[in-house]
């Protein structure tokens, strides 16, 4: 097969593109995929992309030869959605209405499936129709291990508009970690490339060497110290990419998010503290689809609650969701 150029049809707007991948070259796996992607032979108008790279209606995927055949057999099959993960979803609701549907995501619940993933939210969406023909749809994600306000578009009007505000950053997402230590200054910018490696442990996104890496900005401001041996801090990410607030924490500041041993190894735990990852998406700010802005918050998990408790930090109030016209 030799070197193809495709153009985004409008039915695949808003698409990432491993999904684009998975509808039009069923037999390339997720790994393969991640490793054309990484080397740079995978390109969108040109540029390097990354699996969840957003496409937009006319632009240019550049395709390389790719392996022929059936799709492998290693995706695990979505299993029906179930009465007691149908309440467990409702229960997880922090604002609805007919265009926008928040969600607290629990710590632990991938978002979208994968190898050896048999439970994840985005198969569980039918369950959160209410009454509407569209399935909810996705508009971005949350990492397994973050918990925190997830936006679900309740129809293709609504996911074209909140897709387009978090492309063009006009989505204003804030979140909280606790990081072991102290940073050197109360807050400030971090401006860090970043990279996807891959290596025996899997794929990483590390600190970019040379001209690999891809733009990556994150405010940070100091809410509470303990005794300087772990640190609340806020974080706004300014980008989006894979990791980065995790990685920023860990390389650019020296201190790795509590629970984080991927990026932070033994020095991301302390002693009587949970080894989950303190992570926690708290807020967002996006421009509502049906005009005016949307505001939503989400109380911390149990985990986090209990660390803040024996921190002696002050367990904060969630205020309501809050839409302006």
């Amino acid at each position: 097969m030799p070197i193809e150029h495709r153009i985004v049809q409008a039915a695949d707007a808003d698409s990432r593109l491993d999904r684009w991948f998975r509808r039009h070259f069923p037999q390339v796996t997720q790994g393969a995929l991640q490793k054309l992607l990484r080397t740079g032979q995978i390109r969108v108008d040109g540029k390097r992309a990354e699996t969840n790279t957003r496409l937009a209606r006319g632009q240019e995927i550049r395709i390389p030869p790719l392996p022929e055949g059936p799709a492998p057999e290693t995706a695990p099959k979505e299993r029906p959605v179930t009465e007691e993960d149908a309440r467990a979803l409702e229960k997880m609701i922090l604002y609805r209405d007919d265009s926008v549907i928040a969600l607290n995501k629990p710590h632990g619940l991938p978002v979208q499936g994968g190898p050896n993933i048999k439970k994840h939210l985005d198969g569980m969406l039918d369950a959160l129709r209410f009454g509407h023909e569209e399935r909810p749809r996705l508009v971005h994600r949350l990492d397994r291990d973050t918990s925190g306000v997830l936006l679900l578009a309740r129809d293709a009007f609504a996911a074209k508009r909140l897709a387009a505000a978090f492309r063009g950053r006009d989505a204003e997402k804030t979140y909280w970690a606790i990081v072991v230590g102290q940073p050197q200054y109360q807050g400030g910018r971090i401006d860090m490339p970043l990279a996807r490696t891959g290596g025996p442990q899997g794929e990483r996104t590390a600190p970019a060497q040379g001209k690999d890496g891809v733009h990556a900005i994150t405010e940070f401001n100091t809410v509470d110290v303990a005794r300087r041996h772990a640190t609340w801090l806020e974080l706004k990410p300014l980008t989006g990419r894979t990791h980065q607030l995790r990685v920023h924490c860990a390389a650019a500041l020296e201190c790795p998010i509590l629970g984080d041993g991927k990026y932070g190894g033994q020095a991301a735990h302390l002693e009587g503290l949970p080894h989950a990852l303190h992570l926690h998406a708290r807020s967002i700010r996006v421009p509502h689809p049906e005009g005016g802005s949307l505001e939503v918050s989400a109380p911390l998990p149990p985990h986090m609650l209990e660390t803040f408790g024996f921190l002696g930090f002050e367990k904060p109030r969630t205020p309501q969701p809050k839409r302006r016209v």
